[in-house]
């Protein structure tokens, strides 16, 4: 089954060469092909290696005080550069690795070099600790090893031979969409559900598939990198929330500085609505409300709690918008619903402000330049009247970016598609 298909093993072969080779025979005892690629910095594979890097760049190299830290990001660096060339060549067919700390830090860097879809396995002494700079916004697979990883024993031996199962499982994957789809990202998250699910409902009945992305920080940074990336016919930004965590310090914070920032490569539409910026979330029940938060309007929603956001908070946050928004070159039109920008702001809802929300509005009607639309809607986010709105703007905006696309491409195979 997995003849035509060659899984890299990649590692620190000078402290875990026992490992990477039970890797390597449970790899090929399941009938796929493998490409030992050694990472280590302290000296060349105690076996013979399909590439070792320490022997090509560390050795070799004639800088002798590169150091720890040096040595790592020059074998990372090098290391790259093949493992991107193996994959667009059609070499390898997914990546496997097994470590502690180092051995986690290296392979996981080498990891999110590859798009998505590419089998990820990291089988870590450390997959246990908080894994999002380690596993990013890439597909990723994390195994703890629960034991430490200090040659091949009874326990560690069956994590190991299940992460080589899982990664030549993944690696025969046979699934393919079965229709071809234009695709709209969409950011959103629990307190404008509803709005998600009228908004896809619309979009669907359009011909579009709706990919979601959950506005916790790293998925609004994924979205936007796989729409750099070419994935996307439209933006809709609906869950902008991420930008009011990030300036609160809350619990959606670790947006990157590409979030809302069009890439100047693609020119993906996209449609922005203020999901979520009444509020900031954070980890506190009405049991243990932070001193600072005492005179806030509050909304309790489980092991979290969300703070209305002030004049102060409101600005700077329109403030951000505006700059991210007048930087890009995409098409772009921002929608406010005018009764409430999540299930938590509306008339009769506790973190309902509308004088706030106005000076929002107000703001970046000032701020953006004039020819991004600054629309409204009277109706809440959560409003089916809303969604089908939001889902017709979204539509038009898609269908005008193509037309435009037509007409500036001269070739007459395009201009034949269109």
């Amino acid at each position: 089954m997995g003849e035509d298909r060659t899984i890299a093993v990649i590692g620190t072969f000078d402290s875990k060469a026992e490992e990477h080779l039970f890797l390597r025979d449970a790899i090929q005892e399941r009938g796929f092909k493998t490409v030992m690629v050694h990472l280590g910095t302290k000296g060349p594979s105690p076996f013979k290696a399909d590439l070792d890097l320490y022997a090509e760049v560390i050795a070799s190299n004639p800088q002798k005080d590169l150091g720890r830290d040096g040595a790592i990001e020059l074998v990372i660096e090098n290391a790259g550069k093949l493992i991107r060339d193996f994959y667009s060549q059609g070499c390898i067919h997914g990546l496997i690795s097994a470590g502690g700390g180092t051995g986690t830090y290296i392979s996981t860097a080498l990891m999110r070099l590859l798009p998505l879809g590419v089998p990820k396995v990291m089988v870590s002494t450390v997959a246990s600790r908080d894994m999002s700079r380690t596993v990013g916004t890439r597909d990723i697979t994390m195994i703890h090893s629960v034991v430490d990883i200090l040659g091949v024993n009874s326990i560690s031996g069956r994590v190991l031979d299940m992460a080589a199962g899982a990664v030549c499982g993944m690696a025969a994957r046979q699934w393919d969409h079965a229709c071809e789809k234009p695709r709209i990202a969409m950011s959103f998250f629990g307190f404008v559900t509803r709005a998600a699910e009228n908004i896809r409902g619309y979009l669907e009945a359009q011909g579009y598939e709706v990919v979601p992305f959950h506005a916790n920080g790293t998925g609004g940074t994924a979205m936007e990198e796989l729409a750099a990336e070419g994935y996307f016919s439209g933006i809709l930004d609906l869950a902008t929330h991420e930008l009011a965590d990030e300036l609160m310090g809350g619990y959606c914070k670790g947006i990157k500085p590409n979030r809302l920032t069009s890439d100047k490569g693609k020119n993906v539409p996209r449609l922005v609505i203020p999901g979520g910026l009444d509020c900031a979330v954070f980890e506190f029940t009405r049991d243990s409300i932070p001193a600072e938060f005492a005179d806030r309007k509050l909304f309790f929603y489980d092991f979290r709690s969300a703070i209305r956001l002030n004049y102060q908070e409101t600005g700077a946050i329109a403030a951000q918008l505006i700059d991210k928004l007048n930087a890009g070159t995409a098409p772009v039109k921002v929608f406010i619903p005018s009764l409430g920008w999540s299930e938590a702001d509306g008339e009769t809802c506790p973190l309902w402000d509308p004088e706030v929300s106005r000076s929002f509005v107000d703001a970046i009607r000032r701020g953006l330049r004039s020819d991004i639309s600054v629309l409204e809607s009277d109706s809440h986010i959560n409003d089916p009247l809303f969604g089908g709105q939001a889902a017709e703007i979204m539509h038009g905006m898609v269908q005008q970016s193509a037309a435009k696309a037509c007409a500036s491409d001269n070739t007459s195979a395009v201009r034949g598609a269109c």
